[in-house]
């Protein structure tokens, strides 16, 4: 998401380019991009010049709602927001310890936009503009690498 951000003057994005520029597998950034255009995050432009593009500006973007899509929620554990995922949940010290970390991270998640990402890069490593010959093309071709979700 904040590759296809700091590019979006470039128009629609190719996912090789992203996959390039973040050192991530191809594979691995279709599933990512699956889900955010599920969630109407990202949408696709077909043809010779198509790739992808966000759906929203990205002052309309928290960081909150990547990691919940991406993620499926951002509860740290189960029993957080859901009383019923352990028998020990009533009487439990440290799941009001866990509910209120949720809450925070939440919180923090949510107070960030993409564009206050943007604003915060000030370097190229920041754009991902790594050169094609120091990416390690083998794990471009696999699955998620070390690492997870890069700048997306």
């Amino acid at each position: 998401m904040l590759d296809l951000a700091l590019h979006s003057g470039e128009g629609p994005v190719q996912l090789g380019v992203i996959a390039r520029r973040q050192g991530i597998a191809v594979k691995y950034l279709e599933q990512i991009v699956m889900r955010l255009k599920k969630a109407d995050y990202i949408k696709s432009v077909r043809g010779p010049k198509g790739g992808h593009l966000l759906a929203k500006l990205p002052r309309e973007i928290n960081l909150a709602e990547i990691v919940s899509v991406l993620e499926g929620g951002l509860e740290l554990t189960d029993c957080a927001t859901h009383a019923g995922a352990c028998e020990r949940a009533e009487n439990c010290v440290t799941r009001t310890i866990w509910a209120e970390a949720t809450r925070a991270v939440f919180e923090k998640l949510e107070a960030i936009s993409l564009k206050d990402l943007m604003d915060r890069c000030s370097s190229t490593d920041c754009l991902g503009d790594a050169e094609p010959e120091k990416t390690n093309p083998d794990h471009l071709k696999g699955s998620q690498p070390a690492g997870g979700t890069g700048s997306l």
